[in-house]
């Protein structure tokens, strides 16, 4: 217990003896000090002093705490439209620039694990040169080249029903196809209708030994809308 609560305490407890007299509107009545009194005295003169301390103590811990706080450093955000937008475009002029890469890898190679690409126009110079050393061949299947027709010169080599095509012996090829195969020293350039068949045939010849491998992504939908010459191949 502090000093002044027992300071007050032992006001009071002289006082107990003796009677006291407190005067209203001007008589005076006996009050009689109870042990009830004094604890509740006691009560009063701590709570007063506990309210003395918290006034003395809260400015200075305000003063600390607003001393100790730090302020964090404010992060500027990018969100909404204009930030996803132009995250688009960023990746898409990557994409691009990893494609022209590959691509331009290509038309220099064809060979070391690269396959060579070919366009529009290199297939017209193919077709026109009467002595090319391409081999082009068409991967669809030949109820699609009667249908449409197919570039000229080219042989056909289903690569959906055939693709052991490139790897079983040439007697059997022969057999099967009715013509030979090319050679592993000949340079081959596949198509097929969009593109998807001649890349997954260029990988097949590439992976039985053939190292001179083109493909035409194009294929016979490019080649047909910038009015490619056609043959035609008659059933039977």
């Amino acid at each position: 217990m502090s000093a002044p609560a027992r300071r007050s305490i032992a006001r009071l407890s002289g006082a107990a003896a003796q009677q006291a007299t407190s005067t209203t509107f001007g008589s005076t009545t006996p009050v009689t000090l109870t042990s009830a009194s004094l604890r509740k005295a006691a009560a009063t003169a701590q709570q007063a002093q506990a309210q003395a301390q918290a006034q003395q103590q809260g400015p200075t811990q305000q003063r600390a705490f607003s001393t100790s706080t730090a302020t964090a450093p404010v992060r500027p955000k990018v969100t909404g439209p204009v930030a996803v937008t132009t995250w688009t475009a960023r990746a898409k002029e990557a994409v691009e620039r990893s494609r022209a890469r590959a691509y331009s890898q290509g038309v220099e190679g064809g060979e070391g694990g690269e396959n060579k690409i070919w366009g529009f126009e290199d297939m017209q110079k193919l077709i026109e040169d009467p002595k090319k050393e391409v081999v082009i061949v068409d991967a669809r299947e030949p109820g699609e080249l009667i249908q449409t027709g197919h570039i000229p010169g080219a042989i056909n080599i289903p690569i959906t029903t055939s693709p052991d095509s490139f790897f079983i012996s040439e007697d059997e090829f022969e057999d099967r196809f009715g013509f030979p195969r090319p050679s592993k020293d000949s340079e081959v350039v596949f198509y097929c209708k969009a593109g998807v068949r001649s890349r997954g045939a260029a990988g097949l010849a590439r992976e039985a030994g053939w190292e001179k491998v083109g493909e035409y992504p194009g294929s016979w939908l490019d080649w047909a809308a910038k009015g490619g010459r056609l043959s035609i191949r008659v059933e039977g």
